[in-house]
């Protein structure tokens, strides 16, 4: 397939803003779908790049787009195809980039999604692969046949791997994630670390080659042969797209578990007879019907997740959009993708079965289920579509821990958006899921101002923890109502005031010790206590009018 035969394609409604005749001439190898500004490490020769330019700013001069053309034709691009559902035309800055790079320049409707231009390129290659003449392909016929046969009875990817790699001797390959988690490896490989996966998909040692699927920024395969493999280049590509089918029938065969997931989010805090369905809705998505079980919630630190109660209950609006069976990069491209992230964040927690949604506002919520502590068979009798047989649910604090774990390199695969996520306490039925979600709400608010990623609601221990998940605006009214007698802008000389109440405050209120601090006399401290304590109308001596103070200092 050549870039010229995306545009006869009436179903894409592709536009041609900028190429030659040569460029438009050249065959197309793959498609990445990336909003990188540096796109280089994802690019293989001869790919067509996909991209909403989300890192594009309208107040960013010509540089930063010069260093993304820059970077594509580096990498061997064969063409630049850009959405126009963010920026609207194509860049003019971005048209003398590509002409001056000579990259082929192609626009992409707001209504044609990535997905549609990957499966059409997809179609046109697999149908020219199965065109190939007999002595085109590197892979032997009766590899390729037992492949084939393998696929369709639904064969692991470790099998395709270890039959693949066979007649190659065997060497070690690991199929990854972007985030380094192992999706299967073969025989020959030892296990690899999650951290020391993801370093070396970025490194420069061993083969990679991405798999040409509806993978995401989060959860997109890699083959990876960290050794030296004496086999034609075009074979290790073959393998990468009978791995590619491989994914296409398992995202197929996910589909109904996602929207099981998507449903389950939906019904959390419901009344009514739809409330009756949680149990049935925990079935389909692999859960057993019965506790315990935690809430996850992520967002990006722009989105305000804390809790609102706008009826008893429940915890968003009734009315919600129809969504997809699968939520892709490619089709929100505008979004950081939370409920994907999520998903493989909770993926490397190598025992949870879990259900994951997203609210209309991009926020994602998962419920998993755990067992109690001492309770060492609860959740071994799962159906296989969930966890493998004779699995075991982690402990709350086993999902805390390896959720902690895998959430900087899930977060390494989007740098530009800072996702922090919450856990909720256990809870022992589904009728406790709407307050799990509140928790997990609260403790995922609470999680960028004290700069923790994935925060339970157990953490929040103090007064501190505790009003970091209070809404800005609310902090700041009480704040000031409490302090407006002290703050240096209604009298400069009340900076001391404060300083000396802070001082305070920290040391338990001893009048010896703030002196000290303050290298004060004993009485100057009760003098200036004296006068914080009429301007502000609170005794010190007092408990809770101390409480009301150290909130309102913590709240500035």
């Amino acid at each position: 397939m050549h870039v010229h035969h995306l545009l006869q394609l009436d179903d894409l409604d592709l536009g041609l803003v900028w190429g030659d005749e040569s460029l438009l001439g050249q065959e197309i190898s793959g498609v990445t779908a990336t909003d990188l500004e540096d796109p280089t490490r994802l690019l293989q020769p001869g790919e067509i790049v996909l991209s909403g330019l989300v890192w594009r700013t309208p107040d960013d001069g010509p540089a930063r787009t010069e260093r993304f053309v820059s970077a594509l034709r580096a990498g061997g691009a064969a063409a630049l195809l850009v959405g126009e559902e963010t920026h609207g035309a194509v860049p003019e800055e971005l048209v003398d980039a590509c002409r001056a790079h000579r990259i082929a320049l192609l626009s992409v409707p707001s209504r044609t999604t990535f997905r549609a231009i990957t499966e059409a390129v997809g179609l046109r290659q697999w149908g020219d692969l199965s065109r190939r003449p007999s002595h085109l392909y590197a892979l032997p016929e009766n590899v390729r046949t037992e492949l084939g046969r393998l696929s369709e009875r639904g064969a692991s990817a470790a099998e395709l791997l270890d039959r693949a790699f066979a007649h190659l001797g065997s060497p070690p390959c690991y199929l990854l994630t972007s985030s380094g988690r192992t999706v299967a490896r073969t025989a020959s490989a030892p296990p690899l670390p999650a951290r020391r996966a993801a370093e070396s998909l970025r490194g420069a040692h061993g083969t990679t080659l991405r798999v040409d699927a509806d993978g995401t920024s989060f959860d997109a395969w890699h083959l990876h042969v960290p050794g030296a493999v004496e086999a034609p280049p075009r074979a290790l590509h073959e393998i990468a797209e009978v791995v590619a089918r491989y994914r296409r029938h398992h995202d197929r065969r996910e589909s109904a578990r996602l929207r099981a997931g998507q449903e389950l989010v939906e019904l959390i805090g419901a009344f009514g007879p739809e409330a009756n369905d949680v149990e049935g809705v925990l079935r389909s998505c692999g859960l057993p019907d019965e506790g315990p079980y935690v809430v996850v919630v992520a967002a990006p630190e722009a989105t305000d997740e804390r809790p609102e109660h706008p009826e008893p209950g429940r915890f968003d609006s009734p009315e919600r959009p129809e969504r997809p069976e699968r939520s892709d990069c490619s089709e929100h491209r505008d979004r950081p993708g939370c409920r994907d992230a999520l998903a493989e964040a909770l993926s490397h927690v190598r025992t949870a079965g879990f259900a994951v949604g997203e609210r209309a506002d991009g926020a994602a919520i998962a419920v998993v289920g755990i067992r109690a502590e001492g309770e060492p068979h609860a959740g071994a009798a799962l159906p296989t579509a969930a966890l493998p047989t004779g699995a075991v649910f982690p402990t709350g604090e086993e999902l805390q821990a390896e959720l902690r774990e895998a959430w900087p390199l899930v977060q390494a695969c989007r740098p530009d958006t800072a996702l922090y996520a919450g856990v909720s306490g256990p809870v022992a039925t589904a009728a406790g899921l709407a307050a799990a979600v509140t928790q997990a709400r609260y403790a995922r608010a609470a999680a960028a101002p004290r700069g923790a990623r994935v925060p339970a609601f157990g953490d929040l221990a103090n007064l501190e923890a505790l009003l970091a998940g209070v809404p800005g605006e609310v902090k700041e009214v009480f704040s000031h109502r409490v302090l407006r007698a002290l703050m240096p802008v209604e009298r400069p000389s009340n900076a001391v005031l404060l300083e000396t109440l802070e001082a305070f405050l920290a040391h338990d209120g001893s009048w010896a010790r703030t002196a000290k601090v303050l290298r004060l006399h004993v009485n100057t401290v009760h003098y200036r206590i004296g006068r914080v304590e009429v301007l502000t109308g609170r005794d010190l001596s007092r408990l809770d009018h101390r409480l009301d103070l150290r909130a309102a200092l913590l709240c500035r």
